[in-house]
């Protein structure tokens, strides 16, 4: 079940940060669980495509490798709620787990000469960005 944000559909893809070891751990497992942050909060932390950016300098600044998951959210075991967060803003947060099908992509994130993360054109839907 997908509880989605008034008046809008929700985001199909949505998108996970995570440490290249918690991927290692997740591949191994068969099933991503989350990390002990979100053991913690009761729910897998999300972003959306307009959201992870800001994750990644907030939470994720000083953590090396970094991978960034796309995870197709009609893939996902458990219940996929948009509650508030960060200055009211919406954010998924799963109830569940991220089977492996659902991740229709895995990258790990490289740094500019800055120091900076580089990301590739994150969407919203799966087909958004063409063939």
């Amino acid at each position: 079940m997908t509880a989605a944000p008034p008046a809008q559909e929700p985001p199909r893809l949505v998108y996970r940060l995570c440490h290249a070891d918690d991927w290692r751990a997740a591949v191994r497992d068969g099933v991503f669980r989350g990390t002990a942050d979100d053991t913690r909060d009761g729910f897998i932390h999300l972003s959306s495509a307009d959201q992870v950016i800001e994750t990644a300098d907030r939470h994720y600044a000083r953590v090396r490798p970094l991978m960034l998951l796309a995870v197709d959210s009609h893939r996902l075991d458990g219940e996929l709620r948009w509650e508030p967060s960060r200055g009211g803003a919406l954010f998924p947060h799963l109830y569940g787990t991220i089977p492996l099908e659902a991740v229709l992509s895995a990258l790990p994130l490289a740094e500019d000469r800055e120091g900076l993360l580089m990301f590739p054109t994150l969407s919203n839907s799966p087909g958004e960005l063409g063939p």
